[in-house]
């Protein structure tokens, strides 16, 4: 099963942490690019965080110094560790599975495959 499966959603209040898991039993998940998007109501589909399996990961602005991604090699999984939520990080977000090597990480057309998302709901 190359895709990935999404989990950790929930409603927190702002200021709260959640951790989102991704997992993918596929032998090249852990040489893959992984990456977090999020999209919002009535809004496209936004870059979070990627993590190239042999690279530093790279953040959104947005989310810099709040989020931070890491794998679990063991496991096939990618963490996305949210702290210090906001009411704006509200959205469904995606794990998604690219290639080896990518250009341009912040580009969802660059991934092949996508989870169903998981909601997160952050209140004021």
């Amino acid at each position: 099963q190359v895709q990935p499966v999404e989990s950790g959603g929930g409603f927190v209040q702002a200021g709260d942490s959640l951790r989102l898991s991704c997992v993918a039993s596929t032998r090249t998940f852990m040489r893959s690019v992984v990456a977090w998007f999020r999209q919002a109501p009535g809004k496209e589909r936004d870059f979070v965080a990627a993590s190239p399996w042999n690279t530093d990961p790279t953040y959104a602005d947005s989310v810099k110094g709040r989020f931070r991604i890491s794998r679990e090699t063991a496991k096939n999984t990618v963490y996305l560790q949210m702290d210090n939520l906001k009411p704006n990080d509200t959205a469904v977000y995606y794990c998604a599975l690219g290639g080896p090597v990518i250009r341009g990480l912040r580009t969802a057309e660059k991934y092949n495959y996508w989870g169903q998302g998981t909601q997160v709901t952050v209140s004021s």
